[in-house]
C-alpha cells in the first residue's frame, strides 16, 4: 500500500477518445470489449432519461463515467492497480483505508485527464 496515483501511467494501449457515445462505445469495443452490454444499456438509460427530463444531464453524466473508465483502462498498469486496490477493500483488510485514498488519487487523475 502506500503507492502513489501513477505519475506516468506506463504503456498506452490506445488514445483518450473524445467524449461521444460512439467514440467511447469504439475505445471500449478495443480495451474492454466485455463492457459493451454495460455500455449499451447505460447509453440506452441516459438517453431514455435524458428524454423524459428534456435535460442532456444525463447523457453527460454518461459520457464523464465512460471517458474515465477509459481514462483508467487504456493504460493496463494503472487499471491493474485499481483492481488490486478494490480487492484490498473488498477483503476488509486493515489496509482498506489506505486503498480507499489511493482508489480516491487513481479515480482523480483520471477524471482530470477527461474534464476540459
Amino acid at each position: 500500500m502506500g503507492e502513489p496515483a501513477f505519475k506516468d501511467p506506463g504503456h498506452v494501449l490506445i488514445e483518450q477518445p473524445a467524449p461521444t457515445p460512439a467514440a467511447l462505445r469504439a475505445a471500449v469495443a478495443q480495451i474492454a470489449p466485455s463492457r459493451l452490454p454495460e455500455l449499451t444499456s447505460h447509453l440506452f438509460e441516459a438517453i431514455t432519461n435524458a428524454d423524459k427530463t428534456g435535460s442532456w444531464a444525463p447523457v453527460r453524466s454518461f459520457t464523464h463515467h465512460w471517458s474515465t473508465f477509459v481514462a483508467i483502462a487504456r493504460f493496463p498498469e494503472r487499471a491493474n492497480r485499481l483492481r488490486e486496490l478494490e480487492a484490498v477493500v473488498s477483503s476488509g483488510s486493515s489496509e482498506s483505508r489506505e486503498a480507499i485514498r489511493e482508489i480516491r488519487r487513481i479515480l482523480a487523475q483520471a477524471e482530470a485527464e477527461v474534464t476540459p
